[in-house]
């Protein structure tokens, strides 16, 4: 009766940081909006939560993307959802954007953004690899100078679009 699908909802701050990308791959309906020109996100513990985006084309390869915003993360429960979650960027200069933010499979997430009704897919690239290659735990949780934190999350009420 192990739920493998709830253990990226549980951990879901770390799911995020496990790719030193995401890179969008669909977007299905909805407006345009700010966020509509960011193809590729990366989630990072640097002062708990950190995120950049760019504008790059899709496929451009990971070392050469040039983040053009940075923000922080907030990561929330969603009241009587255990598989869905409140994602919101801020940006530093440019607002708050929100999502409802749901994992597709151990690879993909899925954004709603509420403002503008438009769903963005983004799949993961650059898988980090937090075990020693033999698979047993590291002592410390590192990877080029990357700790990975865990952020206590607040919960709220159910928002308008939830599936």
């Amino acid at each position: 009766n192990f739920d493998y699908d709830q253990i990226f909802y549980d951990n879901i701050e770390y799911f995020l940081q496990e790719y030193q990308a995401w890179e969008k791959y669909a977007v299905i309906g909805g407006v345009d909006n700010v966020f509509h020109y960011e193809n590729f996100l990366a989630f990072t513990p640097e002062n708990l939560t950190t995120f950049y985006s760019s504008q790059d084309e899709v496929g451009t390869d990971i070392e050469e993307l040039y983040w053009d915003f940075i923000g922080g993360y907030t990561v929330y429960n969603v009241e009587g959802y255990d598989n869905l979650k409140i994602l919101t960027l801020d940006y530093d200069s440019n607002g708050t954007e929100e999502f409802e933010l749901s994992v597709i499979n151990d690879e993909a997430i899925s954004l709603y953004h509420n403002a503008s009704g438009t769903t963005y897919e983004f799949t993961g690239r650059g898988f980090i690899q937090y075990l020693k290659p033999d698979g047993r735990k590291k002592d410390s949780v590192r990877n080029d100078g990357r700790k990975r934190t865990k952020v206590e999350r607040e919960t709220v009420k159910r928002k308008k679009h939830i599936k």
